[in-house]
């Protein structure tokens, strides 16, 4: 007997395409039968687990038989010190990604809007076609958010508003004084997330306030991640800061112990490593420099990044380099499904691996 199971599914689901993650190392080396390749696609970050996380995670080893902390207390606790906020104002996640998914699950229906930017987090257009959503797309500026046009978009159908700051895959970056203008402007009925996932790569002076706007504005959800710059990718744990009604609302949805226990432990010890973060930031600084003196002096075309990646536009179907530098051993981005198909994405690796990528670069476009 044979069933189309995809008639089966909700009417959003047909035309979605699976995500598509960076090409992982181990399965480059299968392909190719290569070795020593580097992988510069997913924005990880280099350094590996910081001491205090694997420290952290050790000592919780022994308890993995029970069920993890469901509400994520003591990871809670140490965030709301050190945001300033009440710890009923957070709510965990496996991953901020998981997150975004529940603000879409609980509060967008089908023939609803949600607002978005052009070149920015494919997760919003999946997410917005899965729940039988309308996608209103509005162009971008300079590779960025055009906060003004996304405000005008905003109709009485307009549930939700996304804005990735710094934006990924671009790396663009809005200051405070567009972002506040532009939440003065927004409806109280709408919501806005505020994806902040590489905000510690932000300059300190350059970074905006958004914690402290949670009062003004009941309607912002700020969401934030342990992946990037705290390194812990694989564990898979993410946090939103919003109005505590708004979370009372959110957890009615939440699955039930959607943060394990390594990844709750690994989180609350990675917020007490000062050195291990200065050390990250720091090590993204230096290899973005290297990645921009080695564009300038090629005559490349780039967009200026504040995240941990940065994106070469080579002005031409960049496909082909994408599979050269494959054969190189190196694995970068290539970002066509964003809708910029001359552009390749680089995470910022450590030294080593950013000059090997730049030599292989060199030698694939002569």
């Amino acid at each position: 007997m044979s069933i189309d199971f995809l008639a089966l599914a909700n009417p959003g689901v047909p035309g979605l395409h699976p995500y598509q993650p960076g090409k992982p190392v181990e399965e480059l080396e299968r392909e190719l039968g290569i070795s020593n390749s580097v992988k510069l696609a997913s924005n990880e970050n280099p350094l590996g687990l910081g001491p205090k996380a694997r420290a952290a995670i050790e000592r919780a080893l022994p308890d993995l038989a029970r069920y993890p902390d469901a509400n994520g207390f003591a990871l809670k606790a140490k965030l709301a010190q050190k945001l300033g906020v009440d710890a009923g104002q957070l709510i965990l996640g496996n991953g901020s990604n998981e997150l975004i998914d529940l603000v879409f699950h609980t509060f967008v229906s089908p023939g609803q809007q949600v607002v978005y930017s052009q070149y920015t987090f494919i997760v919003y257009a999946l997410a917005t076609q899965a729940h039988g959503a309308e996608a209103v797309v509005v162009p971008a500026r300079d590779f960025g958010h055009d906060l003004d046009a996304m405000a005008a978009a905003i109709t009485p159908a307009t549930r939700l508003v996304c804005i990735t700051n710094p934006n990924n895959p671009t790396g663009t970056f809005v200051g405070a004084a567009e972002i506040e203008a532009f939440m003065d402007k927004v409806p109280a009925e709408v919501l806005v997330v505020l994806d902040e996932a590489y905000t510690e790569y932000v300059a300190e002076d350059e970074r905006i306030p958004s914690i402290d706007w949670l009062a003004r504005y009941p309607n912002l959800i700020v969401s934030r991640t342990f992946s990037k710059a705290y390194g812990l990718a694989g564990l898979r744990v993410g946090y939103m800061v919003c109005h505590p009604e708004l979370v009372e609302v959110l957890n009615r949805v939440r699955e039930p112990f959607n943060c394990n226990s390594l990844a709750l432990a690994a989180a609350e010890a990675a917020l007490d490593d000062e050195a291990y973060l200065g050390e990250a930031v720091s090590l993204n600084r230096e290899g973005m420099a290297l990645y921009e003196a080695f564009f300038k002096e090629k005559g490349l075309k780039y967009i200026p990044s504040r995240a941990n990646f940065i994106t070469l536009d080579l002005q031409q179907d960049a496909g082909a380099v994408y599979q050269a530098l494959l054969r190189e051993g190196v694995i970068v981005r290539p970002i066509a499904g964003y809708g910029l198909p001359t552009c390749l994405r680089i995470s910022i690796g450590l030294e080593q691996e950013n000059r090997r990528c730049l030599e292989a670069l060199a030698k694939v476009l002569g």
